[in-house]
């Protein structure tokens, strides 16, 4: 039975499937047929780009590979979301099936190319089109029914609507395959309340459900059965400026309460300290089982990673959106080059031996010189232009 860090990790590494046929936005899996006429074009096999005369909808096709984008699909969301932005009242986003909305991007084929310039363009990419739905000037609604992990969070955390289900499952497990939390992860996670989210990005401890409304990644909670429902009334609604009292209608608070309400406080104690040592001499002294538990999830984590991703999100809490996605492509750069990432794929994903060899193995023989490297300064002609 695989482990939990590996469940998490293993949707990241969905390799691209065959072409899936096109099919109407009316016989896509919860999506139930509404009154106005949608008109479908082909964006991509992977991408659905569905249009009313002024209502736009994005779907993510590909459900045997948990809705995972490639390079192809960021480049087709980013030309429709550009469309839409100029001609339409709204824009939805979401993904076909009952499993996924989006389980993130092909990181095994990122590490196979190496620092290839079109690795390379897959971060610039994905980056630029994180940092427009930022800025959106449309009211811009994810619906994240479903695994929502690394680029899926991308796709819906910087949107100013994001609707989550009983279904939905969230983490940020970079640090387990020797990456980062990306996707302006330095933006959104420091911005949690208290320390949770530097907790989420060093541990990929995952949230489910309800816990994704409490913790504020979600703004919205509705029941799955209720989903097409809420897509018809969007689609259907007169005026943008209804999309607040709607999505209020739809949204119900979850029956069960905030798994980590219990050890919120211990996870802002043992979060503040001043380094990812001070976290573990924390953890340690705290003695509790919820720590030792957290403990042994940081032990399998990349060591620089770990490192990295205190500084990253400490530097994002100071940082604007794009500052923070500049600053993440530094970062995705560096990975490419040299870091854990490709040993952390191969332990997790490829081989799946589960005995990642990091380098080097413990915390304190990660130099602060070497972390400096991760954030350096591009070239000029190669820094992400926002």
């Amino acid at each position: 039975m695989q482990g939990p860090i590996q469940r998490l990790v293993y949707t990241f590494g969905q390799r691209t499937c065959s072409q899936l046929p096109i099919i109407g936005s009316a016989a896509i899996s919860n999506t139930k047929p509404t009154t106005m006429a949608l008109s479908v074009r082909q964006s991509s096999s992977s991408v659905l780009a569905t249009e009313s005369s002024n209502k736009g909808m994005i779907i993510l096709n590909r459900p045997k590979a948990l809705n995972a984008i490639n390079l192809e699909m960021v480049r087709k969301i980013y030309k429709h979301l550009k469309k839409c932005e100029k001609s339409k009242s709204l824009v939805i986003i979401k993904g076909t099936g009952e499993k996924a909305f989006c389980a993130g991007g092909d990181v095994r084929a990122l590490v196979e190319a190496g620092p290839t310039d079109e690795s390379k363009s897959f971060f610039r990419e994905e980056y630029s089109t994180n940092a427009l739905i930022g800025n959106y000037k449309i009211p811009y609604i994810a619906i994240i029914d479903g695994i929502t992990m690394g680029g899926g969070v991308g796709l819906s955390v910087h949107g100013k609507y994001r609707v989550a289900s009983d279904r939905t499952l969230f983490a940020m497990p970079e640090t387990a395959i020797g990456l980062f939390p990306d996707v302006g992860g330095s933006y959104f996670l420091p911005r949690l309340q208290g320390k949770l989210g530097l907790y989420l990005g060093l541990t990929g401890y995952r949230l489910r459900g309800g816990d994704v409304f409490y913790s504020g990644i979600a703004t919205h909670y509705c029941e799955s059965s209720k989903i097409p429902d809420l897509e018809t009334a969007l689609l259907n609604c007169p005026d943008a400026d209804d999309v607040p009292e709607l999505l209020q209608k739809y949204h119900s608070t979850p029956e069960k309460p905030f798994s980590l309400q219990p050890v919120l406080e211990q996870i802002n104690k043992n979060f503040s300290a001043d380094s990812v040592e001070g976290i573990l001499e924390n953890l340690q002294n705290d003695g509790s089982e919820w720590a030792k538990k957290t403990l042994e999830t940081l032990s399998k984590m990349s060591p620089t990673s770990m490192k990295v991703t205190f500084r990253q999100l400490e530097l994002g809490s100071q940082l604007s959106l794009a500052q923070c996605l500049i600053m993440e492509y530094r970062l995705a750069v560096r990975h490419l080059e040299r870091s854990d990432f490709k040993e952390g794929v191969r332990a997790l994903l490829i081989d799946k031996d589960q005995k990642p060899q990091w380098q080097p193995t413990k915390l304190a023989d990660v130099t602060e010189e070497h972390v400096q490297w991760f954030f350096r300064k591009l070239p000029d002609t190669e820094e992400l232009k926002l």
